[in-house]
C-alpha cells in the first residue's frame, strides 16, 4: 500500500469520524430534548439546540482535520491546498456562527462571571 493510499484512509477515517459525532450527537440531544419535554421542562429547544451544535462544532472539526490530513500530507499542490483553505474559512464561518448561536458571544470573548 502506497503512502498517498494511507493517507486517503486516513483522512476518510476521521472524516467518518466527524460523521458520526454529528449523526450520534442529534440523535443523543433529540433523545434527551423529547425525554425533557415528555417530563415538561422548561426550555427544550434551547437546550436542544445547544447540544446539537456542540456535536456539529465538534464533527466540522474533525472533517477540517481530515481535509488538512488527505490535503496537506498526501499531494500538497498549490490547487490543493488552496481548496483546502477555502473549506477550511467556509467551515470556520460556520464554526463561529454555530459557537455565537450556542453560547452567545464570540470565541475570544471572555465568559461573564458573576460576582458572589
Amino acid at each position: 500500500m502506497a503512502f498517498d493510499d494511507v493517507i486517503e484512509k486516513i483522512g476518510m477515517t476521521i472524516d467518518a469520524a466527524g460523521v458520526v459525532v454529528i449523526v450520534v450527537g442529534a440523535a443523543i440531544a433529540f433523545v434527551a430534548s423529547a425525554a425533557r419535554f415528555f417530563r415538561h421542562n422548561s426550555d427544550v429547544y434551547g437546550r436542544f439546540r445547544q447540544r446539537l451544535g456542540q456535536s456539529v462544532l465538534l464533527g466540522l472539526e474533525l472533517l477540517v482535520a481530515g481535509d488538512i490530513v488527505r490535503t496537506v500530507a498526501a499531494s500538497p499542490s498549490l490547487t490543493s491546498v488552496a481548496i483546502l483553505a477555502v473549506i477550511v474559512l467556509i467551515r470556520t464561518f460556520l464554526s463561529f456562527s454555530l459557537e455565537v448561536e450556542i453560547t452567545g458571544r464570540w470565541p475570544w470573548q471572555k465568559r461573564e462571571t458573576t460576582a458572589l
